[in-house]
């Protein structure tokens, strides 16, 4: 990686907090999608669930 100088101008343009805002925005929505699912799937009268590694969960 080479560094560069930046001049007045380009400070200006330049914004710090732009990919932890992404981040977070991110990851509330990686919650909130998942807590659906969940909610969702214990809900239900019967179902089944299979997570890789071989384990299997089924409640009727």
């Amino acid at each position: 990686m080479k560094y560069q100088l930046m001049n007045p101008e380009e400070m200006k343009n330049h914004y710090v907090g732009e990919a932890i805002t992404v981040t977070a925005v991110m990851a509330i929505l990686t919650v909130a999608i998942m807590a659906v699912v969940v909610y969702r799937l214990f809900r239900s009268g019967k179902g089944g669930v299979t997570v890789p590694g071989g384990w299997k969960f089924s409640w009727a």
